[in-house]
């Protein structure tokens, strides 16, 4: 008789080790142990949300949730039911020992903000810390962040940097914020409104001089857009343009070593492009000097107009 499986065989033997992966998988989701379960949900696209979080979500006893009508589309869109209460910076001096009393009894409880990754600029802090203090167990759901999602297409040093937040409404307050950020040697991240846009890229360039910058919006949805330059051009542009539609998120290259003076920049561009077409010698001048790419260029456009 021979060892060889059909083709039938074959499939039979995969479709009985899917079921057993169906059954293990149906299994985790029965046996979700207690504990309060911070779940990250997607930041736009709503096929982003990860399996596991899923998995929470359809078997855990209660979420609690920022704005309960986003928090509902995205459950309706996966099909899920479950038992859903508010809980934010409204309501999170009532709502927060209520959950803490159902975590002691050994519940297991969602927590998701309206979009990313809960804490990070959302409400949820202190309720992580107060269970934590009381011994309860605190389980991370990892997911989508406009952080991440903002820095890895921004183009800038991604080795160290710094999440700063939403900055103050009113110039005087935010240029005092800036300050306390100016000589951090690191890429920062920043939350904006899209009505503040410009006035913060402007409020930024004053205080922070020349950086480059990139302008990330509506993430991961159909209109994604990223606008990246120096911060000066930016807030000109978006003063001119009116303020963009979406969410943003401003993520700010660290301090520029000393720049290249205009002297260096004219003396290495005449000799590069004497023999290489403009772009090139941009981006070889640029890398060369260390020095921003546009006003490189603007000094290459200038001297081919000069003939």
């Amino acid at each position: 008789m021979s060892g060889k499986l059909t083709g039938s065989d074959a499939a039979g033997k995969s479709a009985r080790r899917d079921d057993r992966r169906d059954d293990r998988h149906d299994r985790l989701g029965d046996d979700l142990a207690p504990g309060l379960y911070v779940t990250a949900t997607p930041i736009g696209n709503a096929q982003d949300v990860t399996l596991r979080a899923l998995t929470v979500l359809k078997n855990c006893d209660l979420i609690a949730a920022e704005d309960t009508r986003v928090t509902g589309k995205l459950l309706a869109i996966h099909g899920i039911r479950k038992p859903l209460g508010a809980y934010n910076d409204h309501n999170a001096v009532r709502e927060r020992p209520k959950l803490i009393a159902r975590l002691r009894q050994g519940a297991r409880i969602a927590l998701v903000s309206d979009a990313g990754t809960p804490l990070i600029s959302d409400p949820g802090f202190k309720l992580v810390r107060e269970a934590i203090q009381e011994g309860l167990p605190v389980h991370a759901i990892p997911g989508a962040s406009a952080v991440m999602t903002g820095l890895t297409l921004a183009g800038l040093p991604t080795d160290r940097f710094l999440f700063a937040g939403f900055l103050p409404v009113r110039s005087g307050e935010r240029k005092t914020a800036l300050a306390e950020l100016k000589d951090i040697r690191a890429t920062l991240v920043f939350f904006e409104s899209a009505q503040r846009l410009s006035e913060s890229l402007a409020d930024m360039a004053e205080v922070f001089g020349l950086r480059t910058v990139a302008v990330a919006r509506e993430l991961t949805k159909l209109h994604e857009e990223v606008r990246r330059g120096l911060l000066g051009g930016l807030a000109e542009h978006y003063a001119r343009q009116g303020a963009p539609k979406g969410e943003v998120t401003v993520i700010v290259s660290p301090p520029h070593d000393a720049p290249a003076d205009t002297a260096r920049i004219d003396a290495a561009l005449d000799k590069a492009l004497e023999f290489m077409p403009l772009r090139a010698a941009v981006d070889l001048v640029s890398e060369m000097l260390e020095a921003p790419r546009k006003p490189v260029y603007e000094r290459a456009l200038a001297k081919k107009a000069d003939g």
